[in-house]
C-alpha cells in the first residue's frame, strides 16, 4: 500500500501522529474512521495525487500507528476538538497553513469540528456518511440506538468493553465491518483488511477506540451543543451510502443544509464503507468538488 508515499511520525506538541504523504499542489488531508486506519485511503489517495494534489493520509490519535495516550479526567484528550487540533498541527508541521479535509465516519466528525474551530484554515470539507453528533444524541430514537449500539457499548467505563473485545477482536470488529450497511468481505481489499486487523488486535488501539466513543457521549456532546447554531463557512461535500443505515435513518442533505453555508451532497453506491467498496466513485465525486473550490 501507499507506494510512492513517504511515511512520517510527526510530533504535534503532545503526541506523535502517523501519516503518509505524496504529491504536489493543493494539500488534501484524508482522515479515516472506526474501526479502521489510514489504509482506507490506499486506493483513493494515489488517484488524488495523480490529479495534482498534495495528499496527506493520517491516523487519528488512539488509532493505527498514532500515539494512544491514557484518557485524561473528563476525556478532553479524546474529544474531536483534540483530534482536530492534532491534525491541524500535523499539517502545519508539514508546511500547510491551509488545506482541504476529507473524512469518513470518525474522521468526518473530526473534520466537522475542525471546520468549526479553524474556519480560516479549512478551505473545503468532505464529510462521508455522518450526520452531526448532536443530531444523533440530542433526540435519540430507538432505531438509531439499535443500529449504533456500538456507541453505547464502547463508551462504557474501562475496562469492561476492552476486556470483552480482546477475547476475540477479529470477530468483534469484522462484525462491525461486515454487519453494517450491506458490506461483506468481498467489498474490502485483502491488503487493506489485513492492515485493519493488525491495528485492532493491539490492546492499546482497542482502548483508543473506547476512549474516542467515551468522549463522544461527554465532551463532544457538550462542545456540539454549544456550537449547535453555527454554520460551516467552508464549502461542504456530503457523501453517503445509498443502501446504508445512515441514509435509512436520516435525510442527510436536509440535515446538513441547515448547518452549511455552501453544500453539495450525493449518494454513493453501497453502505457505510463505500470508500472501501466504491473507491472510483468516491474519487470522481471528490475530484469534481475540489475542482469547484480551488485555492484563491
Amino acid at each position: 500500500m501507499f507506494e510512492d508515499f513517504t511515511a512520517h511520525r510527526i510530533n504535534t506538541g503532545s503526541l506523535n501522529i502517523a501519516c503518509v504523504t505524496s504529491g504536489t499542489g493543493e494539500p488534501v488531508l484524508l482522515l479515516h474512521g472506526f474501526p479502521q486506519t489510514m489504509a482506507i485511503w490506499a486506493r483513493i489517495a494515489p488517484a488524488l495525487v495523480a490529479r495534482g494534489y498534495c495528499v496527506v493520509c493520517a491516523d487519528l490519535r488512539g488509532y493505527g500507528a498514532s500515539d494512544k495516550p491514557p484518557a485524561e479526567t473528563g476525556l478532553m484528550n479524546y474529544g474531536f476538538r483534540a483530534m482536530a487540533r492534532d491534525q491541524v498541527m500535523l499539517m502545519q508541521a508539514l508546511g500547510h497553513s491551509h488545506f482541504h479535509v476529507i473524512g469518513h465516519d470518525r474522521g468526518a466528525r473530526t473534520a466537522h469540528r475542525m471546520a468549526l474551530d479553524y474556519p480560516d484554515t479549512v478551505k473545503s470539507v468532505t464529510l462521508m456518511d455522518i450526520v452531526p453528533t448532536v443530531v444523533m444524541l440530542k433526540d435519540l430514537r430507538h432505531e438509531v440506538a439499535k443500529n449504533y449500539w456500538h456507541w453505547f457499548f464502547l463508551s462504557q467505563p474501562a475496562p469492561f468493553p476492552e476486556r470483552v473485545i480482546q477475547t476475540d477482536a477479529d470477530f468483534f470488529f469484522e462484525n462491525c465491518l461486515f454487519g453494517w450497511g450491506a458490506a461483506g468481505p468481498e467489498d474490502f481489499d485483502p491488503i487493506q483488511l489485513e492492515a485493519y486487523r493488525a491495528a485492532w488486535r493491539d490492546p492499546e488501539t482497542i482502548s483508543g477506540f473506547c476512549n474516542d466513543y467515551r468522549a463522544t457521549l461527554t465532551v463532544d456532546l457538550v462542545d456540539d451543543l454549544a456550537d449547535e447554531g453555527r454554520l460551516i463557512e467552508a464549502p461542504v461535500l456530503v457523501l453517503y451510502g445509498d443502501s446504508g443505515v445512515m441514509a435509512r435513518l436520516y435525510d442527510l442533505p436536509a440535515t446538513w443544509n441547515a448547518r452549511c453555508s455552501r453544500l453539495t451532497s450525493s449518494p454513493i453506491s453501497g453502505g457505510h464503507f463505500f470508500p472501501d467498496s466504491q473507491p472510483d466513485e468516491v474519487i470522481e465525486h471528490v475530484t469534481r468538488f475540489l475542482l469547484n473550490y480551488p485555492f484563491a
